[in-house]
């Protein structure tokens, strides 16, 4: 039998952090995924799907995610009840994250963007960076790595140039 999800999409709304009462820490958030289509007007919908992730990683998504990050989760999906407030039986279908993958710098998530809207005064990636590497090395990094284009930039951008293609080039 399987049950692996992998989604990729950008946070709802900032991450919640609970600790159970031995102390392990847990946090849910909800990643809005877009879907593959258009509806009929031509607009893409997205579904909005609740995932949670337990212990250390559970510390990581609430310390380094926000609103509007864009995060990959490797997981399954997991269905739970319980008897709500109203004595009815209530069913939750959620994604029980193995892995999250912070897939954006800091810098260029929702809660950095200067539109007006402030989630807060966030740190830079010094010595708390998730990933292990100080602002120095990654500068080094950025620096070794000069003659290769990033992967948001367009390299068929128009910069004035004109393209020269032969038929060699092509691969069919």
């Amino acid at each position: 039998m399987m049950n692996r999800v992998i989604l990729v999409g950008r946070l709802t709304k900032d991450p919640e952090l609970r600790y159970t009462p031995n102390g392990v820490p847990v946090a849910t958030f909800t990643l809005a995924v877009n879907r593959a289509f258009t509806n009929q007007q031509g607009e893409r919908e997205a579904d909005f799907i609740n995932c949670v992730v337990w212990r250390k990683p559970a510390e990581n998504v609430a310390n380094f995610l926000k609103k509007g990050s864009l995060a990959g989760v490797d997981g399954r999906v997991q269905t739970r009840n319980y008897e709500g407030q109203d004595g009815k039986r209530v069913y939750v279908t959620e994604i029980l994250a193995e892995s999250v993958q912070f897939l954006e710098p800091r810098s260029s998530s929702a809660g950095e963007r200067n539109d007006g809207g402030s989630y807060g005064n966030q740190k830079s990636y010094n010595n708390d960076n998730p990933f292990g590497q100080n602002q120095n090395q990654n500068q080094r990094n950025n620096n070794n790595n000069n003659n290769y284009t990033r992967v948001d930039d367009d390299p068929f951008a128009s910069d004035g140039k004109t393209i020269d293609i032969s038929d060699d080039d092509l691969p069919f």
